[in-house]
Order: C-alpha cells, then structure tokens, then sequence
C-alpha cells in the first residue's frame, strides 16, 4: 500500500493531480497535504470534493500546515516522525509560478524551498519515488532542440521563475543517484482538451484576453512575427502522463518533456485562436519590440489582461524533443492532442467565464 505526500495543495496542478492519482491507483492507503496555514480552509473544501470522487474515506486523508521554505517543512516533530516511517511517495510541487515574480521571492521559495524538502525526502525510510513538477523552461533562452536529459548549458533567463526552476531543478537531480526521483517539465499548462475547463486565464489565456479587448477592431494584429514554437499543453494529458510516470518502474531516475510533440509557431497559434474568438483573422504585425514597450505601461497591460514578460516567448526559437516520454509512455494510450482540435472548447470555456476575476491572475 502506499502513502502519498503532497506540497502545493490546494493549487492548480497538486489538486488535479491528486484527482488524477486517486483515478489511476488503487492502492492508496492515505494521503497527507502540506498546505500553508491560511490555506487550510480551501484545502478542506477541496478534499471534501476529492473524497466523494475517491473509493477512499475521509479518514483516508490528512492536512498538515507547514511551509517549505523551513527545517522539516515546520512539521510538528510528532507528526513528522510518523511521516518519516510511512510516506512512500512524495509530490512535490510547491512553487511561485508567476512570470513576474521578484527575484528574492522565487528563489526564495523555488529554490531554498526545493532544498529543504529535498532534505526531508532524503530522510524518509520507505521511500519509493521522489517527484519533483519543474518546467520545460528551465532551458532559457537557449535555442534549437532541447533534450530531456540535458540541464546545465550555460543558458541565461528570460525571468527569475525560469531561473529559480534552474537552480532548484539542478538540486533535485543530484538526488537521482541516491532516491528514487522522476522529474517532470511541462509546458505551458492549459486547460481540459475535452471541457476546456480551468481555474486560471494565463498562459495562451493572455491571448484571448487580448483578443477580447481588441474586438471592436476593425482589423486584428499579430504580435511579433511569432516564429518561435508555442508550447502549451492540455491539463489532462500533463496530469495522466506525470500520474503514470510517478508510479511506473520505468519512470524511476528520469526527467521527462510534457511538452506538445507538435507544436504551432506563435504566430499560427494567434490566427486559430482569433479565428475561432472573433472570427477575424490578423492582417498585420506589430513587432515584439514594439508590443513589450506598450506593455510596460501598467495601466495598458492591466486593461488588456496580459504580463508583459509573455511577450519573451514570442521571440526565442526553442523546440523540446519528447522522445523519451514518448517511448516511456507507449501503451499506456496516453497522448498530447493536436491544439486545434480543442480550441473549441477551450473558446466556449473562456467565453463563459471571462468576466470571472477570480480566474484572472493579478497583473502589476
């Protein structure tokens, strides 16, 4: 039987993961969630969701307030002695996402955060697998075909979130040769390919905010020449594939790209998606120069609901090659959709939601 062990809980992805992990093992004997101190209430009301979805009782699972950036993870020593004898697997996702995100507090929690439950797991007796949730952008802005088993070429950042992924995705892969560690790089997560669903409009979301304050336009631009490759991948496919990964012999010791294995450029990628919005499509560029200034002006950017540090990824020409967890996922019927064909869904899904603050990330 296994006993899981989640940081990140009640975020985006550890809550979905959780869901998916729950769907696909059935030899679960319980779950503990590190979670902050003010997020405890949401964390209940999300495993009280969990649990009706589960064949496990409620007493199955267990919240525990800690924080990752401290010595045992702030755990009571009572209760971090027990999880010492009895975690099996640990999830580690905990984590500033934010593009915009200053230095000293990424690499804060990104980095002294990822040492620290490095070290605990270390500790753990029965350990069967480390996973650690990184970024297929801990590359930079390195350019041409990125491989998954390559790390430390000397690349520079585009933001401290990339750079802080770096450090800390260096930490954990020192650990392979000790623990049992899989690391997983997804791209740009986006919502369900079937339901379109998502708690968060960032990412390809920007570009729809964009496209919904741009409407009354005549005409509607391309941002950029938008050559570079756009990498955003559906929430299940990321969730499945890091779900199966996880508790599979062959996923031991390896990091793996969840990234789309057929990409559009930038610029295809904003025809779709204002075809299928507006029914319009781009006649003419502005150049990326030109875009990031206009959102350097904090009132523009704000209205338009889009980071200005997104503008980065229209220029830097990186192609992730997935072959390892394309091999390593074989048979087991898991696969990343062609984005155009759930662009529909996830229009309807934005569509019906956009006025929805709560799924709009804060822009500064």
């Amino acid at each position: 039987m296994k006993t899981l062990f989640f940081t990140g809980y009640p975020g985006y992805l550890a809550e979905n993961l959780l869901k998916q992990v729950l769907l696909d093992e059935k030899e679960i004997e319980h779950v503990y969630l590190l979670v902050l101190p003010d997020q405890k209430h949401s964390a209940a009301e999300k495993v009280a969701y969990a649990v009706k979805q589960s064949e496990l009782s409620e007493e199955a699972f267990t919240i525990i307030t800690g924080d990752i950036t401290k010595e045992n993870l702030d755990l009571h020593p009572e209760i971090n002695e027990k999880l010492i004898t009895s975690v099996t697997h640990v999830f580690h996702l905990a984590a500033i996402y934010d593009l915009g995100a200053d230095k000293e507090l990424a690499f804060h929690v990104n980095i002294n955060g990822t040492e620290k439950v490095n070290k605990w797991a270390a500790s753990l007796k029965n350990l069967e697998r480390y996973i650690y949730f990184s970024t297929a952008y801990v590359s930079g802005t390195r350019e041409g075909r990125i491989y998954e088993q390559e790390l430390v070429k000397g690349q520079t950042f585009r933001n401290h979130y990339e750079h802080s992924k770096y450090e800390a995705e260096i930490l954990v892969e020192n650990l392979k040769p000790y623990i049992p560690t899989t690391i997983i790089r997804p791209g740009v997560v986006r919502g369900h390919s079937i339901t379109g669903e998502t708690t968060k409009f960032d990412g390809i979301y920007f570009m729809l905010n964009l496209l919904e304050r741009l409407s009354s336009l005549p005409t509607i631009p391309y941002f950029s020449k938008g050559t570079a490759e756009g990498n955003f991948v559906p929430q299940d496919y990321v969730l499945k594939a890091a779900s199966f990964l996880s508790f599979s012999p062959v996923g031991e010791k390896k990091t793996y790209h969840l990234t789309d294995p057929n990409p559009y450029t930038m610029k295809e990628l904003q025809q779709m998606l204002s075809e299928a919005y507006l029914g319009k499509t781009p006649k003419f560029t502005i150049p990326s120069q030109t875009a990031k200034m206009l959102l350097s002006i904090p009132a523009l950017r704000k209205w338009l609901k889009v980071e200005k540090e997104a503008m980065d990824y229209f220029t830097v020409h990186s192609s992730y090659d997935v072959s390892l967890a394309a091999s390593d996922l074989a048979g087991s019927g898991i696969i990343c959709p062609d984005f155009k064909d759930t662009i529909r869904t996830m229009v309807e899904f934005y569509r019906k939601y956009k006025h929805d603050h709560t799924r709009h990330i804060y822009i500064p």
